[in-house]
């Protein structure tokens, strides 16, 4: 099991929107309305889909060569690579405790307005990372 992956992947432009195929992982079919949520899309896909082959004791391919792979016309091939241990921790959904620091006025005003700082913080850190469309 290896921690990053980076597979082909040919973006298809239709009248519809951008479909996403993957040569070497079938089944994995992304779509979107935009170049960027099908980038988007396609990241979010492919980490899930080889979870689930990971999950299944799969053989995970190793990524055809770009020079044998053919496009169209309304095509473009592009790169996808995904780091898989924090996506990995986040499908086990295990938590861990830390201990933060913070003023004990800055404390007290966020338990009077109901503010789970747990929460707070994995949320803040989501957004800050990027992550906050993944899944949850």
């Amino acid at each position: 099991m290896k921690d990053t992956y980076i597979f082909p992947a040919i973006l298809d432009k239709g009248e519809d929107g951008i479909s996403v195929e993957f040569p070497d992982l079938p089944g994995c079919l992304p779509c979107a309305d935009s170049i960027e949520n099908a980038v988007k899309n396609a990241k979010e896909a492919m980490q899930l889909h080889i979870y689930g082959m990971e999950s299944d004791n799969e053989v995970i391919p190793e990524p055809t060569p770009f020079e044998r792979i053919g496009i169209e016309r309304n095509q473009t091939l592009m790169l996808v690579e995904v780091f898989m241990p924090p996506f990995r921790e986040k499908m086990q959904n295990k938590y861990i405790k830390k201990t933060v620091s913070l003023p004990a006025w800055l404390c007290s005003q966020a338990e009077h307005n109901g503010i789970n700082i747990s929460v707070f913080l994995k949320e803040a850190l989501e957004n800050e990372l990027n992550m906050n469309n993944n899944i949850k």
